[in-house]
């Protein structure tokens, strides 16, 4: 170890406003130095745009948290990215103690459009690469941290009818189907293993034409934000959740559009 503080390790952070950016602002306020992953060759061409100079600034906002903060871009795509990520993460600060599977690729297709490699490049991002990230995390960690019980990882899952992203819900189920096996293979290990479901959060891609037809579906009357998600994340991330492994959970605010 580096340092004293754990380390969490969240992937996916690109923007501002994203989910991947709140989990990081709510875990560095727990004490938690950060190791995030961005890809913003993604955002310009598929996502919502890519904000050039954003990881850096962002690791010095984290940084002037009090906590330890770097960061790399990393392509979970390619098949050696789980090795160099974990790589690169315990150079610079040390073996994570918490993995966040915040990264994803998602494309609209429906059954007209959807073609085998655009489901190759979801199922390369969505489940290949998260999962033998935490396999590779796993073994690192049962060696690091033999005996210990505060090893974690979270997926982030969808769900739902919406015939136009077919491609990105069949992968999502994936990680959904995935979660109690490996919470009961990496258990003897120390580590839980969890997937949260935060349902639609304005994140960036909300127009007004998509959050008119959602409001009547949030019984709150809001939308979720990034900051909802993070305060399940930050407890699955925690101590107090040694003893929840293998769930899905839903944060949504009672989302009725199922």
């Amino acid at each position: 170890m580096k340092g004293s503080s754990p380390i969490a390790l969240v992937t996916g952070v690109s923007r501002d406003k994203g989910i991947g950016a709140a989990i990081c602002r709510t875990l560095a306020r727990d004490g938690m130095d950060i190791f995030f992953t961005h890809w913003g060759a993604y955002d310009g061409e598929d996502g919502c745009g890519k904000e050039e100079d954003f990881p850096s600034a962002f690791a010095k906002e984290l940084g002037d948290l009090g906590v330890r903060a770097a960061h790399m871009e990393a392509d979970l795509s390619k098949q050696g990215a789980p090795g160099f990520i974990l790589e690169a993460a315990t150079q610079s600060l040390g073996l994570p103690r918490a993995l966040i599977h915040n990264a994803t690729y998602e494309s609209p297709t429906d059954f007209r459009t959807m073609r085998m490699d655009t489901l190759d490049m979801h199922y390369q991002v969505n489940n290949r690469g998260p999962i033998m990230l935490s396999m590779e995390f796993a073994r690192r960690f049962e060696e690091v941290y033999a005996g210990a019980e505060d090893g974690r990882i979270v997926f982030m899952v969808s769900k739902g009818p919406d015939p136009h992203n077919l491609a990105y819900t069949a992968t999502k189920g994936m990680l959904t189907a995935i979660t109690e096996p490996l919470a009961t293979a990496f258990a003897p290990v120390g580590i839980t293993v969890n997937s949260v479901d935060p349902g639609p959060t304005d994140s960036g891609w909300i127009t007004d034409e998509i959050r008119e037809k959602l409001l009547p579906l949030f019984p709150s009357g809001r939308i979720g934000t990034p900051e909802d998600a993070a305060r399940l994340i930050r407890f699955l991330a925690s101590e107090d959740s040694r003893w929840v492994t293998g769930q899905v959970l839903r944060s949504e605010g009672g989302f009725i559009g199922k």
